[in-house]
């Protein structure tokens, strides 16, 4: 069923003549899509973008479905009974272009809200590890919720930490055999873990949860609040989890996915919900110059730490959900110019892919109009040897 947004003052509608749709856009965020060369209409286009699931068939990408976008699926008794979860089949070509291999030590350093890092659990199977690493706790409790209901986290371990400088590797001990369980009287052990924390988590977590400033959760160590049993962790000592490694080029990740925070412009939902939210928020959350010269200098860091965690000969995926050329083509620009050794991969998936080249060879771009998806931005790197 298709509706009219109602319109406030000192917006304009832009419209889909043929499906009679239309958005009310402030005239701000008009000038900001004007100064990027977007094109206002794609945002007339929320409700013919089809809704996709993880599970088995779109076409050109192995494991999804698409389903009519009015359709709910959280009602649904696949959903309850974790068999199906929602995600953007662009999001799961970011994933896609990964190439996961079963054995492969996989870091998600942006995993909030958690549908990319199911699918890479999903992929990895009974085998390999997967590391999670989110600053915001919340969210990524979310993703530890999520692991647990579809039954994905047994390689996964959960770190609340910033991306940024993030440095603990994998762990590449057998992940196929039982763990022991020797030492879980041992506070300096990792015993199995569980849901139920002693009254010291329970107040660490209580006042890592009061830290209002983000430069002091920067500035802490990362919090490990999951793990699963093959994860590498149980029976570990906890100095030897958290030493970092200053030079990882043969014992870092295999596969490394950094869709970094941005200013999610090229999601039609999330702009949709500043109807609910408040213009004002848009322009405070997106427009501002300042929040925007942050957001790319924090996106080169992401890149660039993700990478430095990269074994040589690995796969690095860098995305993000902007349609705009400096959140994507000009950060790569930057980071490969700063970064001999890194080299920019073709897809090779994406031949079948509904998608278009980016500003720069070798890049992606997902939008509505062309894929019929959320908008999104895809380069693929390899870590060359020295």
């Amino acid at each position: 069923m298709y509706c009219r947004m109602g319109s406030i003052e000192t917006t304009s509608s832009v419209h889909n003549q043929e499906k009679g749709l239309s958005l009310s856009l402030p005239r701000s965020f008009l000038h900001f899509l004007e100064e990027n060369g977007l094109d206002p209409s794609i945002y007339a286009m929320i409700e013919t973008i089809p809704r996709y699931i993880r599970l088995e068939k779109v076409s050109w990408l192995s494991g999804f479905y698409a389903i009519p976008s009015q359709i709910q699926i959280a009602g649904s008794k696949a959903y309850r009974q974790g068999k199906i979860y929602g995600m953007d089949a662009a999001s799961g070509a970011a994933v896609s272009a990964l190439n996961v291999s079963p054995a492969d030590h996989v870091l998600d350093l942006c995993c909030a809200p958690g549908a990319k890092l199911c699918m890479l659990a999903d992929l990895l199977g009974n085998s390999g590890s997967l590391t999670g690493v989110d600053i915001a706790r919340a969210r990524l409790a979310a993703c530890r919720t999520m692991l647990q209901k579809y039954s994905l986290g047994d390689h996964c371990r959960l770190f609340v930490a910033d991306g940024t400088s993030f440095s603990l590797l994998p762990v590449r001990s057998c992940m196929e055999t039982k763990p022991s369980l020797s030492g879980k009287n041992d506070p300096d052990i990792f015993a199995e873990w569980t849901a139920k924390r002693s009254w010291r988590d329970r107040k660490k977590a209580a006042k890592a949860g009061n830290i209002a400033d983000l430069d002091q959760i920067k500035s802490t160590s990362p919090e490990l609040i999951f793990y699963g049993r093959y994860s590498g962790v149980v029976g570990l000592c906890k100095n030897e989890l958290f030493s970092a490694v200053d030079e990882p080029s043969f014992s870092g990740y295999d596969r490394v996915l950094v869709d970094a925070e941005c200013t999610h412009d090229g999601s039609l939902k999330h702009i949709q919900k500043f109807e609910d939210w408040g213009w004002e928020t848009l322009e405070r959350r997106v427009l501002d110059a300042k929040r925007t010269d942050s957001l790319l200098h924090l996106q080169l860091q992401l890149l660039t730490n993700g990478f430095r965690l990269l074994r040589v000969g690995g796969t690095l995926i860098y995305s993000t959900c902007s349609l705009t050329v400096a959140q994507n083509e000009d950060v790569v620009k930057q980071f490969l110019s700063r970064n001999s050794l890194a080299e920019l991969r073709h897809v090779e998936a994406s031949a079948i892919w509904p998608c278009r080249s980016g500003g720069i060879p070798n890049t992606l771009r997902f939008d509505p109009k062309t894929s019929q998806t959320s908008g999104l931005f895809i380069a693929k790197f390899t870590r060359l040897a020295s």
